[in-house]
């Protein structure tokens, strides 16, 4: 009886478990680090926030693809080795991220922050909130998680200016150049960044953006952190009452004495935006048709670096 034509390494032992049989595949527990493993490994699911830097240890005579847990792989191309093939995760994150861009939007625009201190102090303090009817949003990024917040927000009563690299019209409607940036912030409440991190958006959001930002208006980044420049944004919040509310920072964990820990009109979640319980299912869905497609020989999905 021949063996399954696709070796699948998982990271660990529940995951093998989780994902069950599956028809053509062979599926060990195996993570980069561990002892070389015997064979060929056709396709190596990555461990959730696997740093860039551990791929460097791969081989291509070792492994042939390689599935990543998430949706960004900013830094894999410097340190993936040559003739190995990299997916990221698209279909697994959009929808909870885009949720959590929401739920960060609500809790900092009906001031959730205030009112959980005051329950620390047993305090009944009632105060009017801006809240998010009738808000001008502006998204920048209109991607998977753009695209699946904008359509969240869409019930919530509010105006969507969205913004990608290049102006065009959308499914979800006009999409605005980044260039015309300047002349949307001025009138925004609230900015959603939802951009993966490149060389073109690595300090998007500096002082030259965020000085057309009114005080009180809302920054929510569920993107990478490096999209913003921190220093800037500390200053915009600091001098100019902009309020801030971001799942990523840079650096990232955000050091214990970092100014943006204790700065009022910040609200931090430590980047929790895909990790939710609808993921797991996700990623099993993900494998599952990544190993179907290689049992039938054809190429993965989703492929972001190719081999060659």
């Amino acid at each position: 009886m021949s063996l399954p034509s696709v070796v699948v390494a998982v990271p660990s032992e529940a995951i093998r478990e989780r994902v069950g049989t599956l028809p053509g595949a062979e599926v060990v527990v195996w993570d980069i680090g561990d002892a070389p493993f015997d064979r060929h490994i056709d396709l190596l699911l990555a461990r959730y926030f696997l740093p860039a830097q551990a791929l460097a240890g791969l081989s291509p005579e070792a492994v042939s693809v390689v599935q990543s847990q998430s949706l960004g792989y900013d830094e894999v191309a410097d340190h993936l080795p040559a003739g190995i093939t990299f997916c990221n995760a698209v279909g697994v994150h959009e929808a909870s991220t885009a949720e959590l861009a929401v739920a960060l939007t609500l809790a900092a625009r009906r001031g959730f922050p205030a009112f959980r201190d005051a329950q620390v102090k047993g305090a009944w303090e009632h105060t009017r909130q801006p809240g998010l009817q009738r808000s001008n949003v502006v998204l920048i990024g209109v991607g998977g998680v753009g695209a699946a917040t904008a359509r969240r927000l869409a019930p919530f009563d509010v105006s969507v200016a969205l913004v990608a690299r290049t102006a065009r019209e959308s499914e979800l409607g006009r999409v605005h150049g980044m260039d015309e940036l300047p002349a949307l912030l001025p009138e925004a409440d609230i900015v959603i960044i939802a951009v993966p991190l490149t060389d073109d958006t690595r300090g998007l959001v500096g002082d030259d953006l965020l000085q057309h930002l009114r005080p009180g208006a809302l920054v929510v980044n569920v993107s990478r952190g490096a999209v913003i420049d921190t220093g800037a944004l500390v200053r915009a919040v600091s001098d100019r009452g902009i309020l801030a509310a971001l799942d990523v920072t840079d650096p990232e964990p955000l050091p214990s004495d970092h100014p943006l820990w204790s700065l009022p009109g910040v609200l931090i979640t430590p980047h929790v935006g895909g990790d939710t319980g609808a993921m797991d299912h996700h990623v099993d869905v993900l494998l599952r048709a990544q190993v179907e497609r290689l049992a039938q020989g054809l190429p993965p999905l989703h492929v972001v670096i190719p081999r060659d």
